[in-house]
C-alpha cells in the first residue's frame, strides 16, 4: 500500500510537469542537432505518456511499433489509440520483429524465455536507431523512475536512448501525469508489462503492486528511511522491502557507463568529465 504521506509527496502539478517537460524534449532535441523525435510505442502508460509529450514538444516526431508472437491485441489496440490521440496516422512505422529475433534466438541456440525477451528489447533498440540515423532524429527513451531504480529493464535494450523524459518520475505519477494528458483510463490503469513473454507482468514478477514499489522506494532512497519503518508504514513484509532495496542495488551497473580501469592521471568518467553540451 501506498501511505497518504507518501501520495501527497508524489502528487504534483501535472500541469507545470508536462509544460516542463515538452519544453525540455523540445530544447534537448535542438541542443543534439537534431531534426525531431523517434519513440518506441508499446500501448503501455509509460510509452503512451511519453508519445504524447514528444508530440506536443514538435510536429517532428515518428513512432515505431514493434510487436512480436507475445504482443497482446490489447496493447496493439492501445497503441493505435495513441496513434490516433497524437495524430500520427501518417507518422508511424510497424514492423514485426519475430522474423529477426527467431534468427538471432536460433545463433545462439536457446529457448529460454528471458534471453529471448532480451533479445526482443535489443532488436528494438537497433531499429529505433536505425530509423533515427536515416531520419536524423533523437531516440527518446519511455523509462520511468521506479524501473530504473529497479534495473527493470534490458541494458542496451530499452535502456539504449538518448533521453528519457519521464526519467524521474515514479511509476505511480506517470499514471497520474497520463491521467492529466488525456490518456485512456484502460490504458493508465492496465498492469505494466514489458511483455517480452507470453503472460509477463512487472508486478507479477517483483511481487508488489507499484504502489508499494514506489513507496519504498521514496521511503528508502529520497528519505532515507530504516527498511524495518518502512515495512511497518506500507504494510510490507520486510522480506519484500529488502527485495526492492537489493534490487537497485545489484542493478547499479545498468544505470553506469561501463566501467573502465584507471591507468592514467585523468580516466574517462571517474576524473575526465566535462559539461553535455561543450561551449
Amino acid at each position: 500500500m501506498m501511505p497518504e504521506y507518501v501520495r501527497q509527496k508524489l502528487t504534483l502539478d501535472f500541469g507545470q510537469v508536462s509544460y516542463y517537460l515538452v519544453k525540455r524534449i523540445r530544447e534537448y532535441i535542438e541542443e543534439s542537432k537534431k531534426d525531431g523525435g523517434i519513440i518506441g510505442l508499446s500501448g503501455g502508460i509509460d510509452s503512451s505518456v511519453t508519445s504524447i509529450l514528444l508530440s506536443k514538444a514538435t510536429s517532428n516526431f515518428h513512432i515505431l511499433l514493434m510487436p512480436s508472437s507475445s504482443t497482446t491485441k490489447k496493447d496493439m489496440e492501445d497503441a493505435m489509440k495513441i496513434i490516433k490521440l497524437t495524430k500520427a496516422e501518417d507518422k508511424y512505422t510497424l514492423v514485426n520483429i519475430d522474423e529477426i529475433v527467431n534468427k538471432f534466438s536460433s545463433a545462439v541456440n536457446t529457448s529460454n524465455n528471458v534471453i529471448i525477451g532480451n533479445i526482443k528489447a535489443r532488436v528494438r533498440m537497433i531499429l529505433l536507431y536505425a530509423f533515427a540515423q536515416k531520419m536524423n532524429y533523437l531516440v527518446v527513451g519511455t523509462g520511468d523512475k521506479s524501473e530504473i531504480m529497479l534495473g527493470y529493464f534490458t541494458k542496451y535494450g530499452d535502456g539504449g536512448v538518448d533521453v528519457l523524459p519521464i526519467g524521474d518520475l515514479y511509476k505511480t505519477q506517470v499514471r497520474m501525469l497520463g491521467s492529466y494528458l488525456g490518456v485512456p483510463e484502460e490504458i493508465v490503469e492496465k498492469p505494466p508489462s514489458p511483455a517480452l513473454w507470453e503472460g509477463q507482468t512487472a508486478e507479477g514478477e517483483i511481487g508488489l503492486d507499484y504502489e508499494t514499489i514506489d513507496s519504498i522506494l521514496y521511503l528508502k532512497f529520497e528519505e532515507m528511511r530504516e527498511p524495518e519503518e518502512i515495512a511497518e508504514l506500507t504494510k510490507a513484509s520486510l522480506d519484500k522491502v529488502m527485495k526492492i532495496i537489493n534490487m537497485v542495488k545489484t542493478s547499479q551497473h545498468k544505470r553506469l557507463p561501463p566501467e573502465i580501469f584507471r591507468l592514467s592521471g585523468r580516466a574517462i568518467n571517474s576524473d575526465w568529465r566535462y559539461p553535455r553540451q561543450w561551449g
